[in-house]
C-alpha cells in the first residue's frame, strides 16, 4: 500500500481530500478537507465518525449542526495563528459554508459514544513549545487527549521552523502496553510555506521492525498526506528556508483515549540534550505573522 498520498489524489464527491478509515486500510482515523469558494457550502452526514471542523485558511466559516449555527473566526493561513473550531458528533447532519471562501480540515474518528456538538475558542487552545534547539517546534493541542473531550479522536497541529527536525526522536504507538504505549492509527497532513520563488518542500520518514515492516521516505508538499498504521515515525524535516505545518490525526481501540508513545531506543537519548539548549528563538511562529 502507498502510504504517501500526494495533494489532489484523494479528491472525491466535493471533498478536496477524502480519506476514510476504510481507504486508509484501518479502523478508526480519517481526514476530510473542503475547499469552499465564496458563497460555497457542503452538507454531509457524519455517520459513525466524530469530527472537528477546523479552518486552515479563511476567516468566515459557518458550521450548522443540531439546529445551531457556529460562526468561526478562522485565520488567514495555518502559519498566522491558532483557529477556533467546532466538534460535531457521530450520527449528525452538518453544513459547512463560507461567504468569502475558505479551506477547512475535518479530522475524524470512528467512535462509539455520541457527545454533544461544541465550539472550541482559539484562546482556549493550549500552545506548547516542544523540544529545543534544532528540534524545536510549536504544538497547538486543540483536540489533544486531556484537553478537549472526544470519544476516540486525538488531533493536534505542529509548526516547525525551516531547518528544524520535528516529530523527533522517532517514536511509535502501535502496541498495547499499559502505561507505556497504546495503539493509534495516525495521519499526517502537510502544508509547507512558500519561499521567494515558489512552493516549499519537506520530508517525512517512517520505518518499521522486521516483524512489522514499513519503509517511507517521502518528499512532501502542501496538501500531501502520509498514513502511519504502525512503526517508528520521524523525523518530519523542515528544509532550510521553508517553515512546515502538519496536522496529526490519531485514533485507536483503547477506551482510555491516551497518547502514549515509545521512542526508538537508538535515538531516544536526544531528549536528554534538550535540557542544555534553548527553544528556537523563531518560535512561536504564529506570534510573528
Amino acid at each position: 500500500m502507498n502510504h504517501h498520498l500526494p495533494a489532489g489524489s484523494l479528491a472525491e464527491d466535493g471533498w478536496s481530500l477524502r480519506l476514510t478509515p476504510k481507504q486508509a486500510g484501518w479502523t478508526y482515523s480519517g481526514l476530510y478537507n473542503l475547499d469552499l469558494a465564496a458563497g460555497g457550502s457542503h452538507t454531509f452526514s457524519t455517520g459513525e465518525e466524530e469530527l472537528v471542523v477546523l479552518p486552515l485558511s479563511g476567516q468566515d466559516v459557518r458550521v450548522e449542526c443540531e439546529g445551531t449555527a457556529y460562526d468561526l473566526t478562522g485565520r488567514a493561513d495555518v502559519f498566522s495563528g491558532v483557529s477556533d473550531f467546532v466538534y460535531v458528533p457521530r450520527d449528525a447532519e452538518v453544513t459547512v459554508s463560507s461567504r468569502a471562501g475558505a479551506r477547512v480540515a475535518l479530522p475524524s474518528a470512528r467512535c462509539d459514544r455520541r457527545l454533544p456538538v461544541r465550539y472550541g475558542p482559539a484562546d482556549q487552545v493550549p500552545v506548547e513549545m516542544r523540544g529545543a534547539g534544532q528540534c524545536s517546534r510549536e504544538v497547538h493541542n486543540f483536540a489533544a487527549a486531556g484537553v478537549f473531550e472526544a470519544d476516540k479522536l486525538i488531533a493536534v497541529e505542529v509548526l516547525t521552523p525551516g531547518g528544524n527536525w520535528s516529530s523527533y526522536p522517532p517514536h511509535k504507538h502501535d502496541e498495547d502496553r499499559p502505561g507505556q504505549e497504546c495503539p493509534l492509527e495516525e495521519i499526517y497532513y502537510f502544508e509547507v510555506a512558500d519561499g521567494p520563488t515558489g512552493p516549499g518542500v519537506a520530508y517525512q520518514r517512517v520505518y518499521g521492525t522486521p516483524e512489522r515492516p514499513i519503509d517511507v521516505l517521502a518528499e512532501v508538499r502542501s496538501g500531501d498526506v502520509v498514513t502511519i498504521p504502525h512503526g517508528w515515525h520521524g523525523p518530519s524535516m523542515a528544509v532550510p528556508g521553508y517553515d512546515l505545518y502538519y496536522l496529526n490525526v490519531m485514533a485507536g481501540p483503547s477506551p482510555d483515549r491516551a497518547w502514549l508513545i515509545c521512542d526508538d531506543p537508538a535515538h531516544g537519548w536526544i531528549r536528554d540534550t534538550w535540557t542544555d539548549q534553548p527553544v528556537d528563538s523563531r518560535l512561536p511562529l504564529t506570534a510573528k505573522r
